[in-house]
């Protein structure tokens, strides 16, 4: 048992190797430096294959894309969260509430689409596509605000997808953008639930 596991009772294999290789990229230096470490370190443990995900993370849930924390650092604040995709379930446009983020595609397939903050008005925001990616296993991305506005989806109409997240700090809420005509969204205030993870 870890006393710095935020749920003592998720274990898999390769945990701890996991989370040191994030514990040293996370003390890289700045947010540049610090996310260009992790999408490599997460490449890396993609691919390893000492490193397998609780089985948990394979199983989706019916209305809506499973999120499940799976550790949260006690002294450099990071959390990594496992989220699972069924088939056609997807994001709509969100932020990350001005935290970095590098997220990594551990299997499937994802559809990742980069929106362009063209002007707002309050609660009204005019976004454009500025350009989208298959991105399948071992591959990895970041956000870093303020160019943080994106949707993640799920296309295939069969197979569950499963990607790993790792934030700067435990990220309990977004905002989500509502499509109201051209290119203008309406914001709105979402917390963020987690699923449970065993």
């Amino acid at each position: 048992m870890h006393a710095d596991r935020l749920t003592p009772d998720i274990d898999f294999p390769g945990h701890d190797k996991l989370v040191s290789a994030i514990d040293a990229a996370v003390g890289a230096g700045n947010e540049h430096a610090i996310t260009q470490a992790l999408r490599s370190t997460l490449c890396r443990m993609i691919r390893d294959r000492d490193v397998a995900l609780p089985d948990c993370v394979y199983a989706p849930v019916d209305d809506h894309y499973a999120r499940r924390e799976l550790y949260r650092s006690p002294t450099l604040g990071y959390s990594v969260v496992a989220m699972t995709w069924g088939p056609g379930q997807g994001t709509p446009v969100h932020d990350h509430s001005g935290l970095w983020c590098v997220e990594g595609v551990w299997d499937g397939e994802l559809e990742i689409t980069q929106y362009e903050l063209l002007e707002h008005d309050g609660d009204r925001f005019r976004f454009r596509a500025a350009g989208g990616m298959q991105a399948g296993p071992g591959s990895a991305g970041s956000l870093i605000p303020p160019h943080e506005y994106h949707t993640i989806r799920n296309a295939s109409a069969d197979e569950v997808a499963v990607s790993l997240h790792i934030y700067k700090a435990p990220m309990e809420c977004c905002s989500m953008f509502v499509p109201e005509h051209d290119e203008w969204y309406a914001r709105l205030a979402k917390p963020l639930e987690t699923d449970e993870a065993h």
